[in-house]
C-alpha cells in the first residue's frame, strides 16, 4: 500500500522555471527553458563593429528595421563559456520567452519579440531542422496555418571569402548602373547591395553571383541535408539568393519563416521568424575556443493570451526516441510531431549522433521505454519499442505508434 500517494503522483512531473504554456512545444523537442541573458557592456563592445548591414524591413510600416542583434549572440557565447556549458552533453538547446535586456536598438521597437530558440555546441543540419519544426509548431498554435520558409546558405568562412571577391568584382563592373547610395555601399560592404530595392539595382542583382555557387563541399552537404529535412516534413520552402545577413558573423544557413497568407495581392509575405547560424563568431570576438551556434527569433504578436500563462510543471516523459543514421532522422521529426499531438511526452536527443550519448539519457532518467529507429526501420516505416526493464521489444508500424504508446502509458 502506498503511504504517500501525493509523493508518487509528484514523481510523474518535472518542475520548471521560466516556462509558459507555449513553452511545452520547445521542451517536447528537447529545448530547455532558460532566463534570457542580460546584454552587458562587454557584449556591446565586442559587437560594435559587427552591427551594421544586418536587418529586415518591417512590412507593416515600411520604415522600422530590426537588427538581428549580434550582441545577443555574443551574450549567449559569454553565458555558455562562463557557465562551462561545454561540459554538458552537446549540443545545448534553450528556449527564451523574454527579450534579451539591453538589446533593443533605435527603430526596432515596432517588432513584437515572441520568443527565441538557440542550439549551441553542434554543427549538424538537424539543428536547423529542429528550429524550423519547433517554430512551425508554435506558429500553428498561434493561428498561422500557411507558412513558407525562405532559405539560403553563404557557407563557411572559405566559401564566404570566395563569394565576396566575385560579388565585389561584379558590382565594380556595373558601378555606373548604380544610384549614388549603392556606390557608397560598395565601398563598405557589397552584401548590402543585394537587399537594395531601387529598380536599377534590382535588375542588376538578378544577374549577381549567388552565394550557393561558392559553397565548399562540407557546406554544400550541410545545406542539402537541411533542404532534405524540409522536404521530409512537407514544409514549403524557396531559395532566396538575396537572403545574406551579415558576413562578419553569419555562416552557413540563413532562413526566415513567412506568412504566405499575408498580403497575397502584392506578393509581399510577412516575416514571422528569422534564423541564422553563427559558427566562427566566438573566436572572432576573442574567445579561445570556437562555439558553434544557430538560433531563431519569432517576431509575432501574442494573439492568444492563454498560451503565455506561466506553468510550473509538466508530465514526465515515459519514453525516449533513439535514432541511428540520416534516414531515420529524416523521418523522426514527423513521427515526433504526431506523438506530440497525441500528448505522449518523450525524451529526445535528435541533435546527437552517437548511440552512447542517446542511451545515456535513457539510463540517467530511468525511462521505462525506448523508441528505436535505425536505417532498416526507416526503410520499413517501423519503430522498435523496447521495455528498458525487461528488454522485451516489439516492432510497431509508424501508423500505429501513437495508439500503441497510448496503451502503454495507461
Amino acid at each position: 500500500m502506498n503511504k504517500n500517494p501525493e509523493k508518487k503522483s509528484e514523481n510523474k512531473f518535472i518542475a520548471y522555471e521560466n516556462l509558459d504554456k507555449i513553452g511545452e512545444i520547445p521542451i517536447y523537442y528537447g529545448f530547455f527553458p532558460h532566463k534570457s541573458p542580460e546584454i552587458k557592456k562587454v557584449d556591446l563592445d565586442h559587437a560594435k563593429n559587427l552591427l551594421e548591414g544586418d536587418f529586415i524591413e518591417d512590412e507593416e510600416s515600411g520604415k522600422a528595421r530590426l537588427p538581428l542583434h549580434v550582441e545577443e549572440k555574443v551574450a549567449l557565447l559569454r553565458m555558455y563559456t562562463e557557465s562551462e556549458m561545454h561540459t554538458l552533453p552537446q549540443p545545448v538547446m534553450f528556449y527564451f520567452k523574454e527579450p534579451f535586456k539591453g538589446s533593443l536598438k533605435k527603430g526596432s521597437q515596432a517588432y513584437h519579440r515572441y520568443c527565441d530558440l538557440e542550439i549551441m555546441g553542434g554543427t549538424k543540419s538537424i539543428a536547423e531542422a529542429l528550429l524550423i519544426q519547433t517554430t512551425r509548431a508554435i506558429l500553428k498554435e498561434e493561428g498561422y496555418e500557411n507558412i513558407c520558409v525562405e532559405i539560403n546558405s553563404i557557407g563557411d568562412r572559405e566559401s564566404i571569402n570566395r563569394f565576396t571577391r566575385d560579388l565585389t568584382n561584379y558590382y565594380r563592373k556595373h558601378v555606373n548602373d548604380m544610384h549614388n547610395e549603392c556606390r557608397q555601399l560598395l565601398k563598405k560592404d557589397p552584401f548590402d547591395l543585394l537587399s537594395c530595392t531601387n529598380e536599377k539595382c534590382r535588375k542588376m542583382n538578378d544577374g549577381a553571383p549567388r552565394s550557393m555557387d561558392f559553397l565548399s563541399e562540407s557546406s554544400r552537404t550541410h545545406f542539402q541535408e537541411v533542404l532534405e529535412y524540409l522536404e521530409a516534413l512537407g514544409v514549403p520552402y524557396k531559395i532566396n539568393n538575396h537572403l545574406i545577413g551579415n558576413k562578419k558573423y553569419c555562416t552557413e544557413t540563413i532562413f526566415s519563416i513567412t506568412d504566405a497568407d499575408y498580403d497575397k495581392k502584392s506578393n509581399n509575405p510577412k516575416t514571422l521568424a528569422i534564423g541564422v547560424r553563427y559558427d566562427g563568431l566566438a573566436k572572432k570576438i576573442g574567445f579561445k575556443k570556437e562555439i558553434q551556434g544557430v538560433g531563431i527569433s519569432l517576431l509575432i504578436k501574442n494573439k492568444k493570451a492563454e498560451l503565455r500563462k506561466e506553468i510550473k510543471k509538466l508530465k514526465k516523459p515515459f519514453a525516449s526516441f533513439v535514432q541511428l543514421g540520416f534516414e531515420s532522422k529524416l523521418l523522426s521529426l514527423s513521427i515526433i510531431e504526431e506523438l506530440r499531438h497525441a500528448k505522449i511526452p518523450l525524451y529526445l536527443s535528435l541533435a546527437r549522433d552517437r548511440l552512447g550519448a542517446q542511451v545515456s539519457v535513457v539510463e540517467k532518467h530511468h525511462i521505462p521505454y525506448a523508441l528505436i529507429m535505425g536505417k532498416k526501420e526507416a526503410v520499413e516505416k517501423t519503430v522498435i519499442v523496447r521495455n528498458n526493464d525487461t528488454h522485451a521489444q516489439e516492432i510497431i508500424s509508424i501508423d500505429e505508434l501513437s495508439s500503441y504508446m497510448k496503451k502503454l502509458e495507461k
